[in-house]
């Protein structure tokens, strides 16, 4: 267990730890940013968790839709999610050229962002909820923790331009949305389909088709809402 005491850590950044049981006790934190899975959080003795989640909720009724178990809630879910990215995209397009393609802060840049929604759709729908053995899109965009990338499909050296990168979300919300106008939910009970055999996710086999479906659906209201935040502080 690693143990700080007496430190500095003023402008320090924690990316991709995991610091579950982490105890800060007799802190200073001032114009502090935690964004990421956080639960059950104690702050001077009170948990905040549910706090959070309620402001969010009231802030974002979409996130209601997505916990849901009905198709049709979450068809609307997608749609509103699909509306929300034309309209970012829009922004986009009346802001200084290039600006899809710069980073803030090391975070993806807004085509980065598009590019990782199409391998999200590829593997976590395609893959888990359809059940497909067919490579993922070549453009697609994995974290770099994901094994075997090229062996899956990805060209990690891939420059596609923002309109491409588009044209395959496009393609993949359409169907994302004709899948959920005919699936049942007795069909998103289901067990998912994961195909036997190495692939991205591993962790999903023993998921429901909801469960899987779900992820796909957060990460796309999640990454809209940091593309949103970089974008702000692009045009500030």
């Amino acid at each position: 267990m690693a143990s700080f005491k007496d430190q500095d850590l003023t402008d320090a950044e924690f990316r991709e730890c995991d610091l579950t049981r982490a105890r800060l006790i007799g802190v200073v934190m001032q114009d502090a940013v935690i964004d990421g899975l956080v639960t059950n959080l104690v702050v001077n003795g009170v948990e905040v968790t549910s706090y959070v989640e309620a402001e969010l909720d009231r802030r974002y009724p979409v996130r209601l839709l997505l916990r849901s178990a009905d198709p049709a809630d979450l068809l609307q879910a997608v749609r509103q999610l699909r509306a929300g990215w034309a309209e970012t995209i829009e922004r986009l397009r009346a802001m200084p050229r290039g600006s899809e393609q710069q980073r803030v802060g090391g975070e993806w840049s807004a085509v980065e962002t598009q590019r990782h929604l199409v391998f999200v759709h590829d593997s976590w729908f395609r893959r888990c909820c359809l059940g497909s053995t067919e490579p993922f899109t070549a453009i697609g965009l994995a974290s770099e923790f994901v094994p075997d990338q090229e062996e899956q499909g990805l060209d990690r050296a891939a420059a596609p331009s923002f309109d491409e990168v588009l044209a395959a979300r496009d393609v993949q919300g359409a169907e994302l949305e004709r899948w959920l106008s005919t699936v049942t939910a007795d069909q998103l009970s289901a067990p998912a389909p994961v195909p036997a055999g190495p692939g991205w996710p591993p962790y999903a086999r023993g998921k429901s088709v909801l469960e899987c479906v779900q992820v796909v659906l957060g990460e796309e209201w999640a990454h809209h809402g940091f593309c949103v935040r970089d974008l702000d502080l692009l045009g500030s």
